[in-house]
């Protein structure tokens, strides 16, 4: 009896169920074909079938974030327009409980000769919004886009940044119950996909959040579950790291030895090199003479971003200096910079607390610090009117190519318990523009004191 009540639960927990769905497109080799196929309907073919999607199974409760992975033509995009209703299964059935917000691919849904404004009543009208919910989500939607004078032009002048700000906008605005992303996060800019990742992570505490994406690692940061399309039919069905796993291996097939062993030298092996007195210094010194150089394009302070918090303090410049006290514009990877924060107490503040986070383009923390352990015996009080600097030095990472962001924020009390009295959000950006080769396996490189490399007879 004490298993009815757990299955009817999960059953009533369950916002998407697709049952050996299968999408069949009819292909014809000449536009006459056609007609001949309705004068002769069921006595002869005149096409042939290609099956998009067959015999797909799953369910996704309520809060899930499930993943969707494979190649180009793997039938990532024909499950999602099944999913939405735009496209309706050849076989099997599907149900989708709740109101759906979509963004497929660029522009779908919006009109080119209206403005985005009256796109965005279009959209949400479609989405299921009356027009006292549309008017009250409006300030919110425009705010989010952030198009400014451009949500009065037609939308076919938009580029597809602008095109993605205003689709996404209106899905994050119309307290959708289940949201279905499609390569939405690669087009726009830092601020935005940051802004974009802020909302998806308050919104999987709630919603479920269907995601297609190339990008696993953004799969693995956001999904619990993960689907692996393949050829139209689902080849795998687990957990985000070990499907995405999977699926990287076959992209990158084991190739076979077929090396032949080279003679051994007779000659004696070299003598080593005396090791040089600073090795981290000393590769740099190679790296930024090649094609390795990793290069970081520091952008300027940006202090109209909005914060959060008690107020009590606020942030009024931020800058990464070299060891010489210059302001840098650039710098690269493994090389020492020192990040200054200074900010301006509004309160008195018994032990303030100044810290900084570094996020990626998915909005992963990367790395960061505070001055908390440093100065939590002896605290540096500040009173009202005073400025607070804190200063950061370390050695910069070596980065992939990408965007990254620099969060900074101002507490006081202790690491455990504190009160926040300001957090800004993408206070400065950076883009790398090169990455060395052999970092490319994770987040951040990490410049080695020493790498060594010894052949010996066995």
């Amino acid at each position: 009896m004490s298993s009815e009540p757990a299955a009817a639960a999960a059953e009533t927990d369950t916002v998407i169920e697709v049952r050996q769905a299968g999408k069949c497109y009819q292909i014809y080799e000449r536009p006459q074909d056609r007609l001949k196929q309705m004068l002769w309907r069921g006595r002869r073919r005149y096409h042939r079938e290609f099956w998009a999607l067959q015999n797909v199974s799953f369910a996704v409760r309520r809060g899930e974030t499930l993943g969707v992975i494979g190649r180009n033509g793997s039938g990532k995009s024909t499950l999602l327009k099944l999913l939405c209703g735009t496209l309706a299964p050849t076989t099997g059935a599907l149900s989708v409980k709740g109101r759906v917000a979509a963004l497929l691919e660029l522009g779908t849904g919006f009109n080119p000769e209206f403005t985005g404004r009256e796109n965005v009543y279009l959209n949400a009208a479609i989405l299921g919004l009356d027009d006292a919910e549309i008017e009250r989500y409006l300030p919110e939607i425009l705010a989010f886009a952030d198009i400014g004078e451009f949500i009065d032009q037609p939308v076919k002048t938009y580029s597809s940044g602008m095109a993605v700000r205003l689709a996404f906008a209106v899905a994050a605005h119309v307290r959708a119950d289940v949201l279905i992303i499609d390569e939405a996060l690669a087009v726009g800019d830092v601020f935005f996909v940051q802004k974009c990742m802020r909302f998806l992570r308050k919104f999987q505490e709630e919603g479920t959040l269907f995601f297609v994406s190339h990008d696993t690692a953004a799969v693995i940061n956001l999904c619990d579950r993960v689907l692996w399309l393949d050829r139209g039919q689902l080849r795998e069905e687990g957990s985000a790291k070990d499907v995405c796993e999977h699926y990287l291996a076959t992209l990158f097939p084991t190739q076979s030895a077929g090396l032949e062993v080279a003679q051994r030298s007779d000659q004696p092996p070299p003598v080593a090199k005396q090791r040089p007195t600073d090795p981290v210094d000393q590769r740099l010194a190679f790296l930024n003479h090649t094609q390795f150089r990793n290069d970081l394009e520091l952008f300027a302070f940006r202090q109209e971003v909005g914060a959060y918090g008690t107020g009590a303090v606020r942030i009024i410049d931020a800058r990464f200096e070299d060891p010489q006290g210059g302001v840098l514009q650039w710098v690269v990877g493994g090389e020492i910079v020192t990040l200054i924060i200074r900010a301006r107490a509004l309160l008195d503040l018994d032990s303030p607390i100044i810290g900084f986070l570094v996020k990626d383009r998915l909005g992963q923390h990367l790395f960061g610090d505070n001055t908390y352990l440093s100065y939590s015996a002896d605290p540096r009080p500040a009173v009202a009117g005073e400025d607070l600097i804190a200063r950061f030095t370390f050695r910069m990472p070596v980065l992939p190519v990408g965007d990254y962001a620099v969060d900074i924020a101002a507490a006081s009390g202790v690491q455990q318990d504190h009160v926040t009295h300001c957090w800004y959000n993408d206070m400065l950006v950076f883009k790398s523009h090169a990455s060395s080769v052999r970092q490319g396996y994770g987040l951040v490189g990490i410049p080695m004191l020493e790498i060594e490399l010894t052949a010996v007879s066995p």
